[in-house]
């Protein structure tokens, strides 16, 4: 028995020692709560006249305006379960002309008991959502509580990309193509599938799937110089992921990973396959990433072309260095404000974080 005590302590600290995350804290950065009184911001984007659309993953739409919360009207019912929620938002490209917002939510509507992850599109007038149409329900419903995705990313063609997660069935659907889930999309705006679209000639897949192989992508954003879809999702334990999504391309999961089961035993002995394309970086421990952005304006001096990603588990802001598409130094801004779920580049150039329990915060160079 006298032994028992320290043993146990050993392995206690051996274990706490390999959870800590090692990147270093940058005190160079300040902050300034925009808006307060946020439980998740999930996701969140700035209207033309600088006001602020939220969405709360509890199933409420805020319009912040002139410093006012003004909860809108006119959602869809939102399937709420788990990760699951009112999730991503984000306007049109042409929004000055067409007035159209999209968001993804979870839905029980279809086939099956619970709920998948739906795409949808509306105009706002009035603080009320007008003209609802649903652009893509993912199938079939299912009652486990994770990776419903979803992020939303318009690219420089105005095509559509979201994310969602293979919904907790990783030996099902990530490397079927013709289910949904564990995939990134791309449709038109209007939801029509794109008739270049890698699988669209293939029996019975899924015609909107772009890539796949993913496990719960919760970050996605558009290269400002390179115009190409980058995405980062999370792995189990160990083995978060950043990658360069590309036409067609399988991206692994779950036949190779960097990350190990929650319990320590391994689920695949391969990092690597022919025909399986390779993370861009990879955390481990891992950091749950959420939100993703790349830092392009003259506010932040140096630090343009930087990508920032939030971290769930550590609570900070981490900033990459890239160089030749790899990740060559890490560092920490915002350090313990809280989880950070969503990163976004305004309009004027600065960088907004949403913060759960906190709100949306405006990140400062000192």
């Amino acid at each position: 028995m006298k032994f028992r005590l320290p043993i146990i302590g050993l392995i206690l600290i051996s274990i706490l020692t390999c959870a800590q995350d090692k990147n270093p804290v940058n005190k160079e950065n300040n902050h300034e709560v925009i808006v307060s009184g946020l439980n998740i911001p999930w996701g969140f984007t700035f209207l033309p006249d600088a006001s602020i659309l939220i969405n709360e993953k509890s199933g409420k739409l805020i319009h912040f305006k002139n410093g006012t919360k003004t909860e809108v009207t006119g959602l869809p019912e939102v399937y709420v379960r788990g990760q699951g929620g009112l999730m991503d938002i984000i306007l049109h490209p042409d929004y000055k002309e067409n007035g159209l917002i999209y968001f993804s939510y979870a839905s029980s509507e279809g086939e099956g008991d619970g709920g998948n992850t739906t795409i949808a599109r509306a105009k706002l007038k009035d603080n009320t959502l007008l003209n609802l149409e649903i652009l893509y329900k993912a199938e079939p419903n299912s009652k486990r509580g994770q990776h419903f995705g979803s992020r939303l990313v318009f690219d420089n063609d105005s095509y559509l990309y979201f994310t969602i997660g293979d919904r907790g069935n990783r030996d099902v659907n990530p490397q079927d193509i013709t289910r949904d889930c564990g995939k990134v999309y791309r449709i038109n705006d209007d939801g029509s599938i794109p008739k270049d679209n890698p699988f669209i000639k293939e029996p019975n897949a899924k015609k909107a799937i772009f890539s796949y192989g993913h496990r719960n992508p919760q970050g996605m954003t558009l290269h400002p110089k390179t115009g190409k879809i980058w995405t980062h999702e999370h792995g189990p334990k160990g083995g978060d992921e950043i990658n360069i999504i590309n036409k067609g391309k399988n991206y692994g999961w779950p036949i190779i990973s960097y990350g190990v089961n929650y319990s320590g035993t391994k689920f695949t002995e391969l990092t690597e396959k022919d025909g399986m394309e390779q993370p861009l970086h990879y955390w481990d421990p891992s950091i749950a990433p959420s939100g993703m952005a790349f830092i392009n304006s003259d506010k932040y001096g140096d630090w343009d072309g930087k990508l920032l990603v939030g971290s769930l588990k550590f609570q900070y802001l981490d900033m990459c260095t890239i160089k030749n598409n790899k990740v060559i130094k890490e560092e920490r801004l915002l350090d313990g404000l809280g989880r950070l779920r969503c990163v976004e580049q305004g309009p004027d150039g600065y960088i907004y974080v949403g913060i759960e329990n906190l709100g949306i915060v405006k990140l400062i160079r000192k």
